[in-house]
């Protein structure tokens, strides 16, 4: 089984260094698209690739950086943003290759600056991520040092800086306007579309913005073909995707697996299985802001194509588990906080509808639960629902409970009308966000 994202990457050891990692091969991409393709080649190459973006949407990135406005009458400088934020809980993915191998991601940022002709490029990574922000910064200096950055890269005649920016800490940052209105100093607001970033972005110029893991497949495109990249997959999904679960599995953690590995693979076989004395009872696919999914799904391929087909996204590809165990009200409630606390307060239903939300579900938990309310969280769930808010942090965090509701109903109806939690007596987990 080919890993080409982690195959240079070995748990509790150091990355490799520049020279370590020219020797397996590192840096070859950025020498291959400087010396024999035209930034439309690149373009086209990766569009035929079918790679889609890793951050959750799924958008096809050749296709992404299509809309870019190339040629002398563009507007410059372009810049390119690589979203190192990761704050959906339960996602940790990006962090693995961060910290892990970060010449990759300077390499795959090279390719996406040249083929967008960009000459200023940004990582915007979560402030928590010291570990990742060391090695960025070390890697940065030996990749400036080698001519890879800088001035005319290897006498091409193209140029790119980089720079790391770490963030303070917040949800909103992961959709990309807002991300870039916080590189700019601003309050992490989402701008109105149009226009889209790529016309009109960080300072009003073409910016281009892609998640770790999307630019680290890059070099291995460049270097293999589309076809190579292609046939990764089990499904008609490309590449391989880094999988993550957390819960209460035997073994949870993180793994590179042809895209479409199924879900029961996934949990049994790499996660080990559910821990001792513990049922499953459903899954978030793709970080907290996806639709639940339960045992009728567990052999489905994890794509984004048949993870959509059966109601949820897949996201990030990091499951969150609930087990048997676990209150389902009581974990929807926790996420609901998060995102109540993490709104930007810029529009008026996720402003005040996520706090509502979360006040009605913790009284449901406490046993203080109406029945109304049943239907006043349904109303929710359509209200800040897509096409009425701003973004979609709202619609995002409408998605676990209205597929709690869906699947685990008589579980807040038992709270309503036994005026309790039944979980209560049990040692409760929830997602530690």
């Amino acid at each position: 089984m080919e890993k080409p994202l982690t195959q240079h990457i070995v748990p509790g050891h150091a990355p490799l260094s520049l020279k370590e990692y020219e020797k397996v091969g590192g840096y070859q991409s950025v020498r291959k698209i400087l010396k024999e393709m035209a930034p439309a080649d690149v373009q086209n190459l990766v569009k035929a690739s079918d790679l889609r973006g890793r951050g959750g949407a799924g958008f096809n990135t050749g296709l992404k950086w299509s809309f870019v406005p190339m040629g002398p009458e563009a507007a410059k400088p372009k810049y390119l943003v690589a979203n190192a934020d990761e704050m959906e809980p339960g996602t940790f993915k990006d962090r693995v290759l961060l910290e892990g191998n970060p010449h990759q991601l300077i390499e795959g940022m090279i390719v996406a600056a040249y083929a967008i002709d960009a000459s200023v490029s940004y990582i915007f990574m979560r402030w928590a991520y010291k570990v990742a922000a060391r090695e960025i910064i070390k890697a940065l200096d030996e990749a400036y040092a080698a001519g890879y950055l800088g001035e005319n890269i290897l006498g091409s005649g193209f140029s790119l800086d980089m720079h790391l920016h770490t963030g303070v800490g917040r949800y909103m940052c992961g959709e990309e306007t807002a991300l870039l209105n916080a590189l700019e100093g601003k309050r992490a607001n989402p701008r109105a579309k149009p226009p889209f970033p790529q016309v009109s972005g960080l300072f009003g110029k073409p910016t281009i913005v892609n998640n770790v893991e999307t630019l680290c497949c890059l070099p291995h495109i460049i270097n293999n073909g589309a076809e190579w990249f292609k046939g990764l997959s089990k499904t008609g999904d490309a590449g391989t995707k880094l999988y993550g679960i957390s819960g209460r599995v035997k073994t949870p953690g993180c793994w590179e697996l042809p895209m479409g590995t199924t879900i029961r693979e996934l949990i049994e076989e790499h996660g080990g299985g559910m821990q001792d004395g513990y049922l499953f009872k459903g899954l978030l696919p793709g970080g907290a802001s996806t639709d639940f999914l339960v045992e009728e799904h567990l052999d489905l391929p994890m794509d984004y194509t048949a993870i959509q087909a059966a109601g949820s996204r897949m996201g990030t590809g990091t499951m969150i588990i609930l087990d048997d165990q676990t209150c389902p009200v009581g974990f929807v409630h926790n996420l609901q906080h998060f995102f109540a606390q993490e709104s930007c307060g810029f529009c008026t239903p996720c402003r005040e509808g996520l706090p509502w939300v979360e006040k009605i579900l913790l009284a449901i938990d406490k046993g203080e639960g109406k029945p109304e309310h049943l239907l006043t969280l349904d109303f929710h769930t359509k209200y800040l629902g897509p096409g009425n808010t701003f973004c979609a942090l709202a619609p995002g965090a409408m998605e676990p409970l209205q597929s709690a509701l869906k699947y685990f109903r008589e579980d807040f109806e038992r709270h309503i009308h036994e005026h309790h939690c039944p979980w209560s007596k049990a040692k409760v987990w929830q997602p530690s966000i």
